[in-house]
């Protein structure tokens, strides 16, 4: 079927798809973490089963059981080599069904992309090829790229479709959060101006947050759809975790109430995603013959808003254990911690996203900056816990007194306790003479050591600066900063040891470019203080990329020193400077380790997150 076949179908009237294929399986006692693809050749009944259940309920669009028949999820489960055989075993299995229509789903590849994955695009375009061309093999009637997140996968996703199946008609659907965003932070006006300029032949949203989302978002996708076909598959209701499992609320009648309103708000395919089942599918059957193919705006039915996110504080805390950085250094494991900056909007989709590359790649922890360079930013805290919370990777709060009085810093140290952050970097924080409001307070009542002490000596042990009680003591593991090439070795050898005497627990340092420098500090301090420097050092690892780049660090950065060898060793790679640079960052994790230092703390450069990944990687490989 191409796009004008499509067209001409769509034309007599909407069209019924199913529901949800994995949730189905689920119910009929399938793994949660098994590869649903896989069961189209070792359990091919029960896959036909959940298609014959739609049809028998009134679904005319059958989706093939193919939505991670890719082979990066399949790779997941050792099953790389077969996306052929699994993706055409499920078209087989959707006809014996007795689909009136095939689509072929192609979700997401489950990695992402460069710069927030380490993807390239170029890897995207060949597994998506391999997918859809195995698809259009098999006699799909269109190809239905769905549950999309990031505009440039269903870029190639689209282009590879269009490559090897030009005949076919493709079908582009994206899925939102909460906050009808994507979840790299894309609008549904700007995924519906991106997929038409792209070219494809009809678009639309799936899965998501339930009925009432959906709605939402073809309202919004609907004005910049410059006419294409509109696709509306809800969940059955917003999920939530009930007993260890996902559960969808929605009733039948509720979905089918919201399919008549979609119907006639001009959605030409309705059906269901996750949650939704032979009984959600009759009840919109029923709906969406009452409402035909009438275009007219009705008022929205009245729909129950979604219930607000419980973000509980956790109560008193006695016998607390350490945090996971705090037990990785007492054993003397290396951490690998990775910084990253909070955005400049609420919307925090591209730090979760690429916190996930840098969890999968090995990273132990996540350390959020706080304002850096006085720039204003989403507050540090409120970043580490969306972190935390979607990710399921501890984070460092960077904590700058900077801006805060004694009340305002001793109320933001709760609210950090209350939400789950423990990790803390004390610093002082670029002054705001550099940022976006020079003419802001700068006023700090409390020093970086003041801090350390107000924390360990006294917020640890269940008082305020004051001296009053908080109630139960905090558990804060803090940390403080290290400058190994500072111009004034010995001023900065006595500032350490007051910041060890104040209870630092672990050290960051500027990024550094030779162990000698972390080795000639180390020597200098046991030589001052007659002891052994114990607290570990967590050394700056920050990849060069250009040459151009490794002269202005050396030059113009205070505290940061690139050897002569270094920077020349970039002005020789030429356009391939980046691959030395993340070379020589290899080089310098492997002589960090021969030394002893407690870890790396790697800064990736211009948004990088995915060379960042590989020096993650390299730093896990050894």
């Amino acid at each position: 079927m191409n796009a004008d076949e499509l067209r001409r179908l769509l034309s007599r009237g909407p069209l019924l798809s199913d529901g949800g294929m994995g949730t189905s399986l689920i119910d009929r006692g399938a793994p949660v973490d098994a590869c649903f693809e896989a069961l189209n050749v070792s359990a091919p009944a029960l896959v036909e089963s959940v298609h014959r259940g739609f049809v028998q309920a009134g679904a005319k669009l059958v989706i093939a059981n193919t939505f991670g028949g890719n082979r990066f999820r399949l790779e997941g489960h050792g099953f790389a080599d077969r996306v052929a055989s699994y993706n055409h075993a499920a078209v087989v299995l959707a006809r014996r069904a007795g689909a009136a229509h095939v689509a072929g789903s192609m979700g997401p590849l489950g990695v992402r992309l460069a710069p927030y994955g380490r993807v390239s695009p170029g890897e995207a375009l060949d597994a998506y090829r391999e997918q859809a061309l195995a698809l259009a093999d098999a006699g799909v009637d269109l190809l239905l790229i769905e549950t999309q997140t990031d505009l440039r996968e269903m870029e190639q996703a689209l282009a590879a479709a269009r490559d090897v199946a030009p005949e076919v008609a493709v079908v582009v659907s994206a899925t939102y959060t909460k906050d009808d965003r994507t979840l790299l932070g894309s609008t549904p006006e700007q995924v519906a101006t991106g997929l038409v300029e792209l070219g494809a032949d009809a678009i639309g949203v799936n899965c998501g947050e339930g009925p009432a989302q959906v709605l939402r978002v073809i309202r919004a996708t609907k004005p910049k759809a410059a006419g294409l076909p509109l696709v509306a598959r809800p969940n059955a209701g917003g999920p939530a975790e009930v007993g260890g499992r996902f559960v969808y609320p929605a009733t039948p009648d509720y979905v089918a109430d919201v399919a008549r309103t979609l119907v006639e708000e001009g959605v030409a395919v309705v059906g269901g995603c996750c949650g939704t089942g032979p009984a959600h599918t009759e009840a919109m059957a029923a709906a969406v013959r009452e409402a035909g193919a009438v275009s007219r705006v009705r008022g929205e039915p009245t729909l129950e808003p979604p219930l607000p996110i419980s973000v509980d504080a956790p109560g008193s805390l006695p016998a607390v254990p350490p945090t996971a950085l705090q037990a990785k250094l007492g054993r003397g494991e290396f951490v690998v911690a990775v910084e990253m900056e909070p955005p400049r909007s609420f919307n925090a989709a591209t730090l979760v996203a690429a916190s996930g590359t840098l969890r999968d790649a090995g990273a132990d922890v996540i350390d959020v900056a706080d304002s850096p360079m006085a720039k204003m930013r989403m507050s540090a805290w409120a970043a580490c816990r969306l972190v935390q919370e979607q990710v399921g990777i501890e984070t460092v709060l960077h904590f700058p007194t900077r801006g805060r009085n004694v009340l305002r810093l001793q109320g933001d140290l709760l609210g950090a306790h209350a939400l789950g952050i423990r990790n803390l970097f004390v610093c002082v924080g670029d002054p705001v003479t550099i940022g976006d409001y020079p003419h802001g307070s700068d006023n700090v009542d409390v020093t970086a050591t003041g801090l350390l002490s107000l924390i360990t000596d006294e917020f640890n042990r269940g008082r305020d600066r004051a001296g009053s009680s908080i109630g139960e003591p905090t558990s804060f593991f803090v940390g403080a900063a290290l400058s190994p090439n500072a111009p004034d070795l010995g001023h900065e050898i006595r500032l350490l040891k007051r910041k060890v005497d104040a209870g630092a627990a672990f050290l960051l340092t500027q990024p550094v470019y030779d162990v000698a420098a972390i080795e000639r500090l180390r020597t200098a301090f046991e030589r001052e203080h007659d002891a052994e420097l114990r607290t570990p050092v967590l050394a700056g690892v920050l990849p060069l990329v250009t040459s151009r780049h490794a002269e202005f660090l050396h030059n113009e950065v205070p505290g940061i020193s690139v050897p002569d060898d270094a920077r020349d060793r970039m002005r020789k790679a030429g356009e391939d400077a980046w691959r030395e640079g993340l070379a020589m960052a290899g080089e310098l994790v492997a002589a960090l380790r021969e030394i002893g230092a407690g870890g790396v703390y790697v800064m990736p450069q211009f948004g990088r997150y995915d060379l960042a990944a590989e020096v993650v990687e390299a730093a896990r490989a050894r």
